[in-house]
C-alpha cells in the first residue's frame, strides 16, 4: 500500500532508535528530548502525516497488513464512519474489553468506579462502560475507540485539533473520539478484525505513576464535560469516588510490592518440558537454533501450517512453550486467528522470519521477555 510509517521516540534510553533506523531507513523518527506524553507526542506524528487516514498504533501491537487492508475498505464503502477501531486480544489470545466502550457519563463512571460493570460485564445497564452486551465478533457502532488502534480521517483529526495535550497518557483516547463524534461523523468498532495487544509494555500496571496518570486523566475529563450545578454536584461524587479507588490502589500495590518477588526475571527455559514451534517452516527452523542457545536439552517439536493445525485441540498438558513461527506459509492473521481459537494459551512466543529474537508476553502484568539470536 502507498503510506508513511512514522516513530515518535520518546527519550528511549535503551537504543532502539538506533537499532530501528538502521533496520528501517524508510521510517521517519521523531526523537523527542524528553518523554513528552502519549497525546502530545502523536500530534507531533500528526502534524507531519501527508495521508488521506492516520492510524494511531501503540508500540506493544501486532497487526498484520490485512488488518489495515480491511480498515481501510470500510471506510471507503461507508462514508459516514470518521474513525474506527478493531477487536484487540493479548498475548494469550484473550479478547480485551477496552476495545469497544461507551462515553463514561456519571451513571456509566459509576457502575465503573463501584464495580458493578465487572460483575455485570453483559448487562446493558451495569456492563455499559465495555459494551459487553454487544458481540465482540461483529460490527458495531460504537461512542469511545481504544488509543491502541485508531484510525482516522486525516481533516477529521486535524478539526479536532488532535489529542488533547493536557492528558499525558490515558483518557486522550476517549476526550478523542468524543470530538471525533461532534463532527457528525461515527465511531466504529470492526468485530472481524483482529490484532495482538500485548499490554503492559508501555506502562506498568499497579505502579504508582500509573496510578497518578490513571485517576488524574479521569478528574481531568470530569471537569472537561460536565459543566452547571448538575456537573457539579456530578463532579464531586465522582472525584471522590475517584480519590477512594485512587487510596486503595495505592495500598494494594505497596502491600503487593512488600509481598511478591520480583516478576521481572527472566524464567529459566530449561524448566518447559518441551518446545512447540508452529506454522512456517523456515520460521521456526530459525526459532528452534535461537531456543537452542538458551536451553540446549529442551524437547522441540514442529507443526507445519496446515489445516490440522487450526482444527485440531491445542495439547496443553505439561510445561509447554508455544512459539508462533511467522512467514509466507502462516501469517499475522492465520497466528492470531490460531490463537484466540485456542484461548488462553500460556507461554507463547512470537518468531518473525529472518529476525534474529523472539518475543514473548503473555501475561499483562509483566513487562515481557526478548530473546536475542
Amino acid at each position: 500500500m502507498e503510506a508513511e510509517v512514522i516513530v515518535v521516540d520518546n527519550c528511549s534510553c535503551d537504543g532502539s532508535l538506533d537499532y530501528l533506523k538502521e533496520k528501517f531507513p524508510a521510517v521517519h523518527f521523531i526523537a523527542n528530548p524528553e518523554n513528552t506524553g502519549f497525546a502530545r507526542a502523536n500530534n507531533l506524528a500528526l502534524a507531519q502525516a501527508k495521508g488521506d487516514f492516520v492510524l494511531y498504533l501503540n508500540p506493544d501491537t501486532l497487526v498484520s497488513d490485512d488488518a489495515i487492508h480491511s480498515c481501510l475498505s470500510f471506510f471507503e464503502s461507508n462514508a459516514a464512519v470518521g474513525a474506527l477501531g478493531v477487536k484487540m486480544v493479548d498475548g494469550s489470545g484473550r479478547f480485551l474489553p477496552e476495545s469497544k466502550r461507551a462515553f463514561p457519563s456519571p451513571l456509566v463512571s459509576f457502575f465503573k468506579l463501584c464495580g458493578l460493570s465487572k460483575l455485570f460485564p453483559e448487562s446493558r445497564l451495569f456492563g455499559k462502560y465495555a459494551l459487553g452486551y454487544l458481540n465482540e465478533n461483529l460490527i458495531h457502532e460504537v461512542e469511545v475507540l481504544a488509543g491502541a488502534f485508531m484510525m482516522a480521517r486525516t481533516p477529521l483529526l486535524r478539526d479536532s485539533k488532535g489529542f488533547d495535550e493536557r492528558y499525558f497518557m490515558y483518557g486522550e483516547d476517549i476526550d478523542l473520539s468524543y470530538c471525533l463524534q461532534k463532527t457528525g461523523y461515527k465511531n466504529y468498532y470492526l468485530g472481524n478484525v483482529s490484532i495482538i495487544h500485548f499490554k503492559g509494555e508501555s506502562a506498568q500496571k499497579g505502579s504508582a505513576s500509573h496510578l497518578k496518570n490513571f485517576y488524574k486523566a479521569m478528574i481531568l475529563f470530569v471537569d472537561k464535560y460536565y459543566k452547571g450545578w448538575s456537573g457539579l454536584i456530578y463532579r464531586s461524587f465522582l472525584k471522590a469516588a475517584i480519590a477512594g479507588r485512587y487510596l486503595m490502589s495505592i495500598l494494594a500495590s505497596g502491600w503487593k510490592s512488600r509481598h511478591t518477588k520480583d516478576t521481572h526475571i527472566s524464567p529459566d527455559l530449561s524448566s518447559y518440558s518441551s518446545i512447540e514451534l508452529l506454522g512456517d517452516a523456515a520460521s521456526a527452523d530459525q526459532a528452534g537454533h535461537i531456543w537452542e542457545k538458551y536451553a540446549p536439552n529442551t524437547s522441540i517439536h514442529y507443526t507445519p501450517a496446515k489445516g490440522a493445525l487450526m482444527a485440531a485441540p491445542l495439547e496443553k498438558k505439561g510445561i509447554r512453550a508455544w512459539v508462533l513461527c511467522i512467514g509466507p506459509e502462516f501469517t499475522y492473521d492465520a497466528a492470531i486467528h490460531f490463537l484466540q481459537r485456542h484461548a488462553p494459551v500460556r507461554h507463547v512466543y512470537w518468531h518473525y522470519l529472518n529476525f534474529d529474537s523472539l518475543i514473548s508476553s503473555s501475561d499483562k502484568k509483566g513487562l515481557g521477555e526478548v530473546l536475542v539470536g
